[in-house]
């Protein structure tokens, strides 16, 4: 049973580990800090180990309080294994266990799976012994457990269980003996109904497209107004006097003058108005604090205006009423004006009812959430990496603007990667390096600027990523009166973005090679993997429309190459070219007899396109060639030579294309320059002399397949 204060009064010797040992051997460490001893009983700190910026600090520490003193040397044996796993003492007491290093937000679930294990055991009234357990007793733990969380996560605690048997060499008081599910796997045991790695749905596509789209207005068209409100807030508070003195002075200088306004709470501010706020005699409520900050005066109760007493104070407030009376109310207060938007109805307006440092507050959080949603969704990268982020980071890698972060998942050695990004990406990471208050990362928690004294921010400074995500949509559900934004309802977190993007990519010709190069699984560069399959793979929700959208891409490209056919220039060279322009030349004779017959007016460039649609030309386009693969008369198509065809595959096998060979092949004016460089490429590796006979005869064979595409174009 448990006992808190036993857990300090009673601590028991370990058999293998000594009390002043360190607890992080493995890890790599920072300098100067604190490393916990294996005797301490009550709780165990990592802050020696960097922690991934997506990691809360309560998740970067161990506690043991409330063990009993039996419970509490299992747990940290236990933790002290997975920490070290290749601990001479553990290798040598025949624990079995993986190589990896466990992080300590993992030591930390195992922890906390002991500990329910350990409370679950002393409501039952097991011994603290578990060698006199019966398997049964497991079961039943992982039984009662089964119907309060979900089997992905109940193949976890089935894992834990498992560990108690491999370390019961080591364990002082020894371990579980036997394993209560010979022959089962871990997901076999919790029941988890698919095998499949990648349970996570994509975002429908009516959320999808709402939620990006309001993510690019919030970073592209709000932003400006947020960051330059909160540059102004701060320079008036910088401003401020500590003191009301001279305040009737500094007030009547400031009525004064023309362009002088009386803050004014708008809809979104009404709900924090305090009941003391005095009402003007048209019904608005006066931002006194924000009429503070205009004054020069610090906005807290003892200096400000709102709640002072004295005399000057209320002819102050009677005057400012009557400047509202006179229509001199702005709402808001920080501007006078902002950047307008068509909503969905058709009208033209401010996108905000009036920014003050109580809705900037709000307002510069849902900005940061909107930059990292938006590079999140358009960079595929994990929460992790996106978190990882630091002032800086946007590079050139390989002549396009890309990220730099680090990568964490699966790899121990933190490399630092580089995604590829758009510009807007870029924007948004610049949009969140002027929010941060950090000094090196870029997604951090709220940092309380605009809010009042005394105030509570609109997120606590730790940043929950999938918490942030559900609030900015609701707050742009909440006004989409204002800015006409509106996101369906729906789930939405960081890993549905990654997988939704990733799907989309896998579309494209030769998407499944650049996403596996976008979402950093290697072995997908070389061979297609579940994992990526699972990321890419179709979905029925989009299906339809990705149909639609990808089909006038294809016919709008067409119709360039018609354009161009019909204003006398090269469409492309080689069979391809040579197919496609006689299906051209047959539209536009077809179209010439409609107009003969009085079918079609001269010139009407929509019958020809008509045409052109109906004539269904399968073209698919692509960087080094494009092809004219024909699913319904595959001949002559090289790719699908001596080969054997994957069950359900359909189209060419693009990793088989040969351009110089095939009869499909449409060498476009754009490519020439890809094969004219190759070429000159290949005759340089060719000149050196210290080359491998087999490495020749490669480089040759590369060659003589490039000389055949331009032969094509020279000819």
């Amino acid at each position: 049973m448990t006992d808190t204060a036993h857990a300090h009064v009673l601590p028991l010797p370990s058999a293998l580990f000594g009390d002043d040992e360190p607890v992080l051997q493995s890890h790599p460490l920072l300098e100067g800090v604190e490393v916990p001893r294996f005797g301490q009983v009550d709780v165990w700190r990592f802050d020696a180990v960097r922690k991934p910026a997506n990691v809360s600090a309560a998740m970067w520490m161990t506690r043991f309080a409330g063990l009993d003193p039996v419970w509490n040397l299992r747990a940290r044996e236990t933790l002290m294994a997975v920490l070290n796993p290749a601990h001479p003492k553990v290798v040598e007491a025949g624990a079995h266990l993986r190589q990896r290093i466990a992080a300590p937000q993992t030591v930390y679930h195992y922890n906390e799976h002991l500990r329910h294990l350990a409370r679950w055991a002393g409501e039952q009234g097991l011994p603290a012994d578990l060698r006199l357990w019966q398997l049964d007793d497991v079961r039943a733990w992982i039984t009662k457990r089964r119907g309060e969380i979900a089997p992905s996560t109940l193949s976890k605690y089935v894992g834990h269980v498992r560990l108690l048997i491999s370390l019961d060499g080591m364990l002082t008081g020894g371990g579980l003996p036997r394993d209560p599910w010979p022959n089962l796997s871990n997901r076999a045991v919790a029941e988890c109904a698919s095998a499949d790695p990648v349970t996570t749905k994509n975002l429908t596509p009516e959320v999808w497209f709402a939620v990006v789209r309001a993510a690019w207005n919030y970073i592209h068209v709000f932003g400006p107004d947020i960051l330059a409100a909160r540059d102004r807030y701060r320079s008036l508070r910088d401003q401020c006097l500590p003191g009301a003195a001279g305040i009737e002075e500094r007030a009547n200088a400031y009525f004064d003058r023309p362009d002088a306004i009386i803050p004014l709470h708008t809809e979104r501010s009404n709900a924090h108005v305090h009941q003391r706020t005095r009402q003007n005699e048209r019904g608005a409520a006066i931002n006194w604090q924000m009429l503070s900050l205009l004054l020069g005066v610090h906005p807290s109760k003892k200096s400000g205006i709102a709640s002072n007493q004295h005399a000057s104070v209320e002819r102050i407030r009677q005057r400012a009423a009557q400047m509202v009376a006179e229509g001199r109310g702005v709402p808001g207060g920080l501007f006078t004006e902002h950047a307008q938007i068509t909503r969905t109805d058709g009208t033209i307006g401010p996108w905000h009812p009036g920014l003050c440092p109580r809705t900037l507050a709000h307002e510069s959080t849902a900005l940061r959430t909107a930059t990292y949603l938006f590079v999140g969704a358009l960079s595929m990268m994990r929460d992790s990496e996106l978190r990882e982020i630091t002032r800086g980071s946007v590079v050139e890698y390989y002549g396009a603007p890309a990220v730099a972060s680090t990568k964490r998942k699966l790899d121990e050695d933190l490399p630092r990667e580089r995604w590829w990004i758009t510009e807007p990406v870029a924007e948004a990471i610049a949009v969140a390096e002027q929010l941060s208050w950090h000094p090196d990362l870029i997604f951090v928690g709220a940092d309380g600027a605009g809010l009042e004294e005394g105030e509570e921010l609109p997120d606590s400074p730790w940043f929950y990523s999938g918490s942030a995500l559900n609030s900015f949509v609701a707050r742009v559900n909440r006004h989409t009166a204002d800015h006409g934004l509106h996101i369906p309802p729906g789930p939405i977190a960081p890993h549905m973005l990654r997988k939704t993007m990733s799907m989309l990519t896998a579309t494209e010709p030769g998407g499944e090679i650049a996403l596996g190069i976008q979402l950093k699984h290697v072995a997908v560069r070389a061979l297609a993997n579940r994992t990526t399959e699972g990321y890419g793979a179709p979905d029925a929700n989009w299906a339809k429309l990705l149909d639609t959208s990808l089909e006038q891409v294809r016919f709008n490209r067409l119709s360039e190459f018609y354009a161009t056919y019909k204003a006398g220039g090269v469409i492309g060279f080689g069979p391809g070219a040579e197919a496609l322009t006689a299906t051209f030349d047959a539209v536009k004779e077809t179209a010439q007899q409609m107009t003969a017959n009085g079918l079609a007016r001269q010139g009407d460039a929509r019958v020809e396109y008509d045409l052109l649609r109906k004539a269904k030309i399968s073209l698919r386009f692509g960087t080094f060639n494009h092809c004219m693969f024909d699913e319904h008369n595959p001949a002559g198509a090289k790719c699908m030579e001596n080969t054997s065809i994957p069950p359900g595959h359909q189209g060419p096998l693009i990793d088989r294309c040969q351009p110089g060979r095939c009869a499909n092949s449409l060498i476009g004016v754009e490519h020439v320059k890809f094969y004219q460089s190759e070429k000159g490429s290949l005759e340089r590796q060719l000149e050196t002399k210290k080359i491998a006979p087999c490495h020749r005869e490669s480089l040759q064979q590369q060659l003589s397949e490039v000389e055949s595409v331009i032969a094509k174009v020279e000819g």
